[in-house]
């Protein structure tokens, strides 16, 4: 996963009245990022600031109108949270939506369905009964996502290199990230999957307990990073070992 730090624009800091208890801050990329990482326009994200009052709130807010970097928040093998919002699915039924095992074929009325939702008393239906509803584009938090790596732009860190494999290549694949593009600003490198379609905001944060696990304190060491082209099955890494192999092609 590659979750970019770009340039943030606090807009939310003028104070209107001194009878605000709440105080927000929305930040969001800006538009020469955008622009360069095939996004019409910065998505904003708010966030509140909480604790002292409102002046040390608004005082508090201006540290953050320039360039917060990755790293400076968040170091390689650190374990951090991921909050956002998941791919949405639309309405669905309970066989997609809770994985309920289908009626026999010669069922009356269908039989993607639950035969019973309950007992004729009590007279209602227990929350515990799969429904047909809303599936995905769900906000969720996962906790412990491991940092595999950080990249700054213009550093070797940015590269696909590790220490067992010097082959000079870029971290983006071949042909480029399936709808996103090319990755042209400092990434962080996750364990796992993260939440949500391309291109949408994800909220990192750090730890809130603390990690005492052999996994948490594990040093991590990458041996190889894989740069195949995610158009189809590619196995090649780079377009120089791709023509090698295939040699001169026609035109």
């Amino acid at each position: 996963m590659f979750g970019f730090c770009l340039q943030f624009d606090v807009s939310c800091l003028k104070v209107a009245s001194l009878q605000f208890e709440i105080e927000k801050g929305i930040a969001s990329v800006s538009g020469a990022e955008a622009k360069g990482n095939q996004i019409e326009k910065g998505t904003p994200y708010g966030d509140s600031i909480n604790g002292g009052t409102i002046t040390e709130k608004v005082d508090y807010g201006y540290k953050f109108l320039k360039a917060i970097p990755v790293d400076a928040v968040f170091q390689k093998d650190q374990m951090i949270d991921i909050i956002g919002v998941t791919r949405g699915h639309g309405y669905e039924g309970v066989v997609t939506r809770w994985g309920v095992t289908r009626l026999p074929h010669k069922t009356h009325r269908g039989l993607r369905k639950v035969a019973c939702i309950g007992a004729w008393h009590p007279a209602c239906v227990s929350y515990t009964v799969a429904r047909a509803g809303q599936n995905g584009y769900h906000h969720c938090t996962e906790m412990n996502k491991k940092v595999y790596k950080i990249g700054k732009v213009g550093k070797e860190s940015f590269k696909a290199m590790t220490e067992f494999n010097r082959t000079e290549k870029d971290i983006t694949p071949m042909c480029g990230f399936v709808h996103y593009g090319i990755v042209k600003d400092d990434y962080i490198m996750l364990k796992g999957c993260v939440m949500g379609p391309k291109k949408r905001v994800i909220t990192l944060r750090q730890s809130l307990y603390k990690q005492t696990s052999r996994s948490a304190m594990e040093e991590i060491k990458l041996k190889f990073i894989h740069t195949s082209s995610k158009f189809g099955h590619g196995c090649l890494q780079t377009s120089l070992e791709k023509a090698k192999t295939y040699g001169k092609v026609k035109v």
